[in-house]
């Protein structure tokens, strides 16, 4: 049976990215975004949840990432999950955590229209 990986989110960021360098030399920028959900409960009531992501930005697209976005700036992520595994240096246990690897981010106008990718980043800041 074959398998499908792909996420689409849009949200905010929760903090400024952090642009990272490989021992190899490859740029790594971290993101972690809040998306918001909001229904009426049975009895009326309002709801609200926030679930929290974390997204890694590789390349190019991290460098672009790390230069043009900031906390609270609307993104819109497209990417696939991926499964970090990792031993706790601290209690020795197994820890795990499920993130997204990110294929392209856009920025995000205010109005939740798409402003430009991260492919398109350099661009625009050349034209402001």
């Amino acid at each position: 049976m074959s398998s499908f990986n792909r996420v689409t989110l849009i949200g905010n960021l929760t903090r400024d990215p952090e642009l990272k360098t490989t021992q190899k030399g490859r740029s790594l920028t971290t993101l972690s975004l809040a998306m918001n959900r909001s229904w009426t409960s049975e009895n009326g009531q309002r709801q609200d949840e926030v679930t929290y992501v974390d997204v890694t930005v590789w390349g190019k697209n991290a460098e672009n990432a790390a230069r043009y976005l900031a906390k609270g700036r609307s993104v819109l992520i497209e990417g696939r999950l991926q499964m970090d595994s990792w031993t706790d240096n601290k209690t020795g246990q197994k820890r795990s955590k499920l993130q997204v690897v990110a294929d392209q981010v856009q920025y995000m106008n205010t109005n939740t229209a798409p402003a430009a990718s991260s492919r398109q980043g350099a661009q625009q800041g050349r034209a402001a």
